[in-house]
């Protein structure tokens, strides 16, 4: 038990000493700032552009969409309410 005791009491002192010195830092480093004149800002935040907007799709690119979309109703693989939709939101673009 005294062993321990000892242990706590010297985690404590050095903590303490750390303390001391880490506000005695940020003391001279606060008078030499006011010395200067000036006081230590923190630079604002850049702000993020917005994500660009994805590029209008060109009328080669709605052609191409369109005639792989036929191909696909064709071979069976979309419905005729599956096609129109589809159809819809390439013309839409």
């Amino acid at each position: 038990m005294p062993g321990l005791i000892r242990g706590v009491a010297r985690t404590a002192v050095i903590a303490g000493t750390a303390t001391a010195v880490s506000n005695r830092v940020s003391r001279r480093q606060a008078n030499r700032w006011a010395e200067q004149g000036g006081y230590y800002e923190e630079e604002p935040a850049q702000q993020q552009a917005p994500p660009p907007q994805p590029a209008a799709p060109s009328t080669d690119d709605k052609l191409t969409q369109l005639k792989e979309l036929g191909e696909l109703k064709q071979a069976g693989v979309l419905t005729d309410a599956e096609f129109e939709a589809q159809k819809a939101k390439i013309l839409a673009g």
